[in-house]
């Protein structure tokens, strides 16, 4: 039965393509989940179309849609998280690619909203795994951050087939009665490398291990300082995952021991995440394990969602904090480098938590220790990622910070002091200077 419904909705992906309108929106997977089917073939239709809008979020790869100037009054690739294929085309100079701000838990309700305010046919075109023939049902694998959101919404729904995609569990079935066209196209999912930390990474933290209690619930970002802070962990004892982004670092921590997800208050005995993203080892884990969930991005980070966790420890990182507590975490003055993502999410929810914490962490300085990444102001343009009074804790190599309730000379004094010595006489002057002390 369902298999005829199958071959009915089956397209190439020529054949899929050509069938969207001139004039529309589509929205694809996040990072991994991208549909490469799709975003790889699309500029070789340019004269099908006259303007469309190609929504993706963390991309993977260089498409030439959006890598070459001569689709620049067709193709218009909105992301909601700068990636280096994207900043390698807006590096170049093309119009071709525009960010979308954003706080995760609403970035599909937002665009959706948008979108159809301004009458624009909105597709989904997502990645699945091959349909369970017995029962119709389809699996998102290993991203939920918007997909369905958005699949339920859309005007029209394209899922293209990947016999590598993973099952997951949680909420990621999609029933092939939800879908207008099929289309197969057999691919790897893309990997992430782990990031080895530096050795100032792991000096921040060992900071940061202190600040974990436990049968604390986690969420861990990307990158060398979370993964650091992961292999400091093992130590604990039962602590839980409540985070967007399921990271290579939780199997290991599972496997310790050290994670059991018991003493959660919230989906005991359970991973909950939004997405994953790293190598292929960590997706052969994930594949039909019951004990990570997936579910919908506008519940993982809702940050009234999080709060409901006791004793939540939100890790992220951060580019530039200045002297009043305000974090940039996605410019590099005015110049976009990636997005806010779900860092004020998982801040503000960890922070909202009984017992909660809601950690920044960032090297001293930068670029080969010429300056300081901690400044009497953001340089201007800089985007502000999580706001002063939201921020709680700081770490650097030289120490913690804890900004909750403090005064404006309080956090002033304490930022200075875990800045880099070789700076911090030039912080207090420049604090003098604007009447901050």
């Amino acid at each position: 039965m369902w298999k005829d419904e199958y071959n009915k909705k089956l397209r190439s992906i020529e054949d899929a393509i050509l069938s969207l309108p001139k004039k529309a929106t589509i929205i694809t997977g996040l990072a991994s989940a991208e549909a490469q089917g799709l975003l790889g073939n699309l500029h070789e239709y340019k004269s099908h179309f006259e303007n469309l809008k190609v929504v993706t979020c963390l991309n993977m790869k260089e498409y030439d849609f959006f890598m070459n100037e001569e689709y620049e009054n067709v193709y218009n690739n909105h992301s909601w998280f700068l990636s280096p294929p994207t900043r390698k085309a807006k590096k170049l100079g093309l119009k071709t690619v525009d960010f979308v701000p954003n706080n995760l838990h609403m970035a599909g309700t937002d665009k959706l909203m948008s979108e159809k305010e301004n009458g624009n046919i909105v597709i989904f075109w997502g990645t699945v795994t091959p349909m369970h023939e017995k029962t119709g049902y389809f699996n998102l694998g290993i991203s939920n951050v918007y997909e369905m959101e958005v699949l339920e919404k859309a005007d029209i729904v394209i899922l293209e087939v990947n016999d590598k995609f993973i099952w997951t569990h949680g909420e990621t079935q999609v029933h092939i009665s939800q879908v207008d066209y099929i289309v197969e196209n057999s691919w790897e999912i893309p990997e992430l490398p782990i990031v080895e930390p530096s050795e100032t990474e792991k000096i921040i933290a060992e900071y940061i291990s202190e600040l974990v209690d436990d049968g604390s619930t986690l969420q861990i970002g990307i990158g060398g300082i979370p993964n650091a802070v992961a292999k400091l962990l093992n130590h604990k004892k039962d602590l839980g995952i409540h985070t967007e982004m399921f990271t290579e670092s939780m199997i290991d921590l599972f496997e310790a021991g050290v994670i059991t997800n018991m003493k959660k208050t919230l989906w005991k005995g359970k991973f909950i995440c939004t997405f994953a993203l790293g190598t292929k080892r960590m997706y052969e884990w994930l594949d039909n394990n019951p004990g990570v969930w997936i579910m919908r991005g506008n519940y993982v980070n809702d940050p009234y969602v999080i709060s409901k966790n006791e004793n939540m420890v939100s890790i992220n990182t951060a580019i530039t904090v200045d002297l009043t507590g305000q974090v940039c975490s996605e410019s590099i003055g005015p110049k976009q480098y990636s997005g806010t993502g779900g860092q004020l999410d998982t801040h503000r929810g960890a922070v909202m938590s009984k017992n909660g914490k809601g950690i920044i962490a960032l090297r001293s300085t930068a670029k080969k220790g010429t300056i300081s990444t901690i400044v009497p102001m953001l340089p201007q343009g800089s985007f502000v990622t999580v706001p002063r009074q939201d921020l709680d804790y700081v770490v650097t190599e030289y120490g913690i910070a804890h900004l909750r309730g403090k005064s404006f000379r309080e956090r002033v004094k304490a930022l200075i002091n875990i800045s880099h010595p070789e700076f911090r006489e030039e912080l207090a002057k420049e604090a003098k200077r604007l009447e901050y002390l």
